[in-house]
């Protein structure tokens, strides 16, 4: 039996959460078929919600977080793993229910890891992380709609966010006109470096006149906001096209209308990162080794260690963090 580095978070009565690293025993290791030797892990905004309050996500305390995470099959007793094997893990409740990748170890079940690809090393797994596969997953829903390139401009919205950043390089790599709406306009060079053909302020979307049609524009969205946003977004899409819906910061409801379904005959794909079967799972990490231009990763990575999660924690619930921050769990 051996040890383990992690950062554990307990929460207090008054709700607060403490997380401070500690050595653990093997022993504490949750139930699973895989151990896993994380390399890497993520910030994101579940876990920013943990790590300050529990958001209500956890329900037993001690706790470790880290929603994803990345690195090498340490043991395992399930026969489509073994010890070597390079390996990711996105969603399926872990870093929530389930200890996750805040440690330098995991032990989970091996029907939620995906194989990494060869030309994906476990940073690069980590800079690409739950918002980058969930990134992928929304291309996927467009492309399955039948929105091409030659449709026309795609609109992808909160684009400087972890899941919009993502897209907007996948899609520019793809050959798609991206219009990159933001709520950052400083971030312009940013988005352009990414592949971004036009810059659309959050503004424009959002004081756009409420009627449920607008002036067709758009062939597909990715929208990771929703809320008045997506509203307006989906009142400019043409005929036939289609939108992905992955986020909520905008709020849950829809104050649009049911108008664009019909008249428009417009497809609204809701993707889900966490509980998805393993097949398209696997689609998702095998596009992105080729589809996602790898090297302009580096400008979406925010280098961290665990000691810096408790105070980075704050800033990523507050949208202040730009980017990926990629966690080295080691360091």
């Amino acid at each position: 039996m051996g040890t383990f580095r992690a950062l554990l978070s307990e929460q207090g009565a008054d709700r607060k959460v403490t997380s401070t690293i500690q050595t653990l025993d093997d022993s504490r290791l949750p139930t699973g078929d895989v151990t896993v030797a994380v390399d890497y892990s993520t910030l994101n905004y579940k876990d920013g919600l943990v790590l300050t309050s529990g958001g209500g996500l956890v329900k037993t305390w001690p706790h470790v977080g880290g929603i994803d995470l990345a690195g090498t099959v340490f043991s395992s007793d399930n026969p489509a793993f073994r010890a070597g094997d390079r390996v990711v893990l996105n969603g399926y409740r872990v870093g929530e229910l389930h200890w996750g990748g805040y440690a330098s170890r995991a032990r989970v079940k091996g029907d939620w890891l995906v194989k990494l690809p060869q030309a994906i090393s476990a940073k690069r797994a980590m800079a690409i992380g739950t918002a980058g596969y969930t990134a992928m997953l929304c291309v996927l829903a467009l492309e399955k709609h039948g929105v091409t390139p030659a449709r026309g401009e795609v609109l992808v919205t909160g684009a400087a966010g972890g899941v919009g950043s993502v897209a907007v390089a996948i899609l520019a790599k793809l050959g798609y006109q991206v219009v990159a709406a933001t709520g950052r306009p400083q971030e312009a060079d940013y988005l352009k470096g990414l592949g971004a053909a036009a810059i659309m302020e959050r503004k424009e979307l959002t004081e756009a006149p409420d009627r449920p049609l607008l002036s067709e524009r758009f062939a597909g969205v990715v929208d990771t906001v929703s809320g008045v946003m997506f509203a307006r977004a989906l009142a400019m899409v043409k005929y036939g096209g289609a939108a992905a819906v992955c986020g909520l910061a905008g709020g849950a409801s829809f104050p649009g209308s049911i108008v664009p379904f019909i008249l428009r005959g417009i497809t609204v794909c809701g993707i889900d990162s966490v509980m998805l079967p393993m097949t398209p799972r696997l689609e998702a990490w095998t596009r992105l080794a080729t589809d996602l231009p790898l090297e302009k990763l580096d400008a979406m990575v925010v280098d961290a260690r665990l000691d810096d999660l408790p105070g980075l924690a704050p800033q990523i619930l507050k949208g202040q963090v730009r980017g990926r921050v990629v966690v080295d769990v080691n360091a």
